[in-house]
């Protein structure tokens, strides 16, 4: 029998120890184990977020869902369309909300007759110095209320494309870039109404969400009118105070890359769209851009809760909004009374949802 010292053997190596390398020296074993998931601290921007919650309504009665639905597509970075029969306060709402934010702001009117230098601005030629200036147009601002988008002609609303993908405007070969938070709040009013002009599918892929206002709740009616009875109650839109800084407002954006996704969701968005794209009841599903815009505003949403991960509600609360106008229905089911809502819906609740 033959001896281990014979043999001529390595040692075997201790499972807690170093290991020998090729050479022999001995190499201190690399711990294999993840670090712990830092977590991100929201405890600075709750109260902001729930102050901009209160602030709002003190203005706009109700409206709980649509006013958390624009204040997500703002922390994600995106453009909105309020759509709404006259009288719901989309304006208003528009107008409070970009109130509390310390950002410049502007509004335009659409109308039938204006032009898209009315909008973006003209180079006008000044005697005085014999030489051609620009004079900038309402679009130059942070945030941009669009009152009406649907008023406009079509070429009218085509001013807008550069600025709301690119965040910057051409203007006789010269460029000019946005700033930071620059977001367009567009109002219109459905399609029914007469002297309107529906938005090509170009632009509405470039708004985030298309949020829906629909009428008050009879109890929120009756506030509505106990308000307006006691004037004392009602709360002046000039009296209105920002509530959050240029700067936080980008700090909050910041916090996107920090919050986490499991891929399982990653998964369920992209089966969710998928399914737009294979269903017999839509001729035009969603793009790749309608699967980042699921995304972003799903993380935007959790931050807005005071989380800094997504669950598959978050998901389920954004993406009705974010594929409603991004949706050409067949025109078999537009005669069976399907609405892009209605099947947008049926096809999140044919998805499974993530455990």
């Amino acid at each position: 029998m033959i001896a281990m010292e014979e043999m001529n053997l390595p040692p075997i190596p201790n499972a807690q120890g170093p290991m020998p390398d090729a050479q022999g020296s001995m190499t201190p074993v690399q711990d294999t184990e993840e670090p712990d998931t830092q977590r991100t601290d929201l405890s600075q921007f709750a109260d902001k977020i729930q102050l901009l919650r209160d602030r709002i309504s003190q203005v706009i009665v109700g409206q709980r869902l649509t006013v958390d639905l624009i204040l997500t597509a703002i922390l994600a970075d995106g453009h909105v369309l309020i759509e709404g029969v006259p009288g719901v306060a989309k304006t208003l709402l528009a107008r409070t909300v970009a109130k509390l934010i310390d950002t410049r702001f502007s509004r335009v009117q659409f109308t039938p007759d204006l032009m898209p230098s009315d909008v973006l601005g003209t180079t006008v030629f000044n005697m005085k110095n014999s030489e051609f200036e620009f004079h900038r147009g309402p679009v130059f601002a942070d945030i941009v209320l669009v009152d009406e988008i649907n008023r406009a002609p079509a070429k009218t609303q085509a001013a807008l494309f550069e600025v709301m993908e690119e965040r910057q405007v051409t203007i006789d070969g010269t460029t000019y870039r946005m700033g930071d938070v620059y977001t367009i709040l567009a109002t219109q009013n459905p399609v029914e109404q007469e002297g309107t002009y529906k938005l090509p599918e170009a632009q509405t892929d470039r708004f985030l969400m298309k949020i829906t206002m629909g009428y008050p709740s009879m109890e929120e009616e009756i506030q509505v009118l106990e308000r307006h009875h006691a004037n004392t109650k009602l709360t002046r839109l000039d009296d209105v105070e920002p509530v959050m800084t240029h700067d936080e407002l980008l700090q909050l954006r910041a916090m996107l890359s920090k919050v986490y996704v499991e891929p399982s969701l990653l998964r369920y968005i992209a089966a969710i769209v998928q399914q737009t794209r294979q269903s017999k009841a839509v001729f035009l599903g969603a793009s790749p851009r309608a699967s980042v815009a699921m995304l972003q505003a799903s993380k935007a949403f959790a931050l807005l809760s005071g989380r800094d991960f997504v669950t598959p509600e978050d998901i389920k609360f954004v993406t009705p909004s974010i594929l409603q106008h991004r949706l050409i229905l067949t025109a078999e089911a537009e005669m069976e009374g399907h609405t892009p809502l209605k099947v947008t819906q049926r096809l999140i609740d044919k998805v499974e949802v993530p455990k």
